[in-house]
């Protein structure tokens, strides 16, 4: 992978600067790079943002391939609300559990521990049901057909 990317940047140096001198400087440059590894980092870091973005994509796809599936209206019907009123739900039970029932010290670690991890969903429900931003009204307009 190295050799590779040091005859693409040779290449490059030969086509992009016409000067025999500057081209040679950019040659010992690409050279020490090689050496002290900088541009296998480069390369590193290159596959890590190419296997972020197919990472997003694939998740876009699989999305879409649910939004889209004959299951779809029971999900979006069903499931979705129920998890929520669910999530929300356990939430305030547990909050008032801990606040007026009397629980021992280590079942009461877990309890905040739990209700920790639910508020954390309760915010992605929230966000879901009434947008996370403006980024989010705007999509709702766009979707609208408000905005073009």
């Amino acid at each position: 992978m190295l050799d590779a990317l040091l005859s693409v940047g040779g290449k490059l140096i030969d086509k992009l600067i016409p000067d025999p001198e500057a081209a040679a400087r950019a040659q010992v440059e690409l050279a020490k790079m090689a050496q002290e590894g900088e541009l296998a980092k480069i390369a590193n870091e290159t596959k890590l943002f190419e296997a972020e973005v197919a990472d997003r994509t694939s998740a876009r796809e699989r999305e879409f391939k649910v939004a889209t599936s004959e299951a779809a209206p029971l999900l979006n019907k069903i499931v979705v609300p129920v998890l929520a009123l669910g999530t929300v739900a356990l939430t305030f039970v547990l909050f008032t559990v801990l606040i007026f029932v009397d629980v021992q010290p280590a079942q009461k670690d877990i309890l905040i521990y739990v209700l920790g991890a639910l508020s954390s969903a309760m915010t992605i429900v929230l966000s879901y049901y009434f947008g996370s931003s403006s980024g989010s009204d705007t999509k709702d307009a766009k979707l609208q057909g408000l905005i073009k």
